[in-house]
């Protein structure tokens, strides 16, 4: 059994979120987006991670994954992939007014679990052209930056969580607790669940 799947949709900081959250000492698998839900179910994973990439039109079969599992294990949507849950859910996904590639202080409205220990601010690294224009239904806002409305998102009763931010990357100093917070997110859920 793999603990935890890491899909990758294309994005250069996939390799990342895989070797961070095997740093955590979990097991961990970095797949590629073309993986089938059968493949993942034989898995058993405790959490799947929906990383990032540059369109939203190449995600393989990441949608299908994430409505597939929502309410049966808990996911992160890390950029693509918090669009992508955005979208599937309802939600919209614009061109960003202002591209994002830089630093930025990620403001936190709501830490619910998974931004857990990280208020008021933090800095962190954005990379994208796309974001979250409108949230989808039943979801809430955890966070916002100056040039993002939704830079973090969670819903309201589904262990389903999404950043637009990278946390994955060293640019983001407290991005190994937000890590931290989903493997304990995942866990407990996990232990709720037998």
């Amino acid at each position: 059994m793999t603990e935890y799947i890491v899909i990758a949709n294309r994005g250069q900081y996939n390799h990342r979120i895989y070797r961070t959250i095997r740093y955590l000492g979990k097991s961990v698998k970095l797949v590629q987006n073309t993986i089938s839900v059968e493949e993942v179910e034989k898995e058993s994973p405790l959490g799947i991670v929906v990383g990032g990439g540059p369109y939203l039109e190449e995600i393989g079969n990441s949608g299908e994954i994430i409505k597939a599992f929502a309410g049966k294990v808990p996911i992160l949507g890390i950029c693509l992939g918090h669009q992508l849950m955005a979208k599937l859910f309802g939600g919209e996904v614009r061109t960003a007014e202002v591209g994002e590639y830089a630093d930025a202080e990620i403001i936190v409205d709501d830490e619910d679990e998974i931004l857990r220990g990280l208020a008021p601010s933090f800095r962190a690294w954005v990379s994208h052209k796309d974001e979250v224009a409108k949230l989808p239904k039943g979801f809430k806002k955890l966070a916002h930056s100056e040039t993002c409305e939704v830079e973090a998102m969670a819903h309201e009763s589904l262990p389903l969580y999404g950043v637009q931010f990278h946390p994955e990357v060293e640019h983001t100093p407290l991005g190994p607790e937000i890590f931290k917070n989903f493997i304990r997110i995942c866990e407990e859920f996990s232990a709720q669940s037998r």
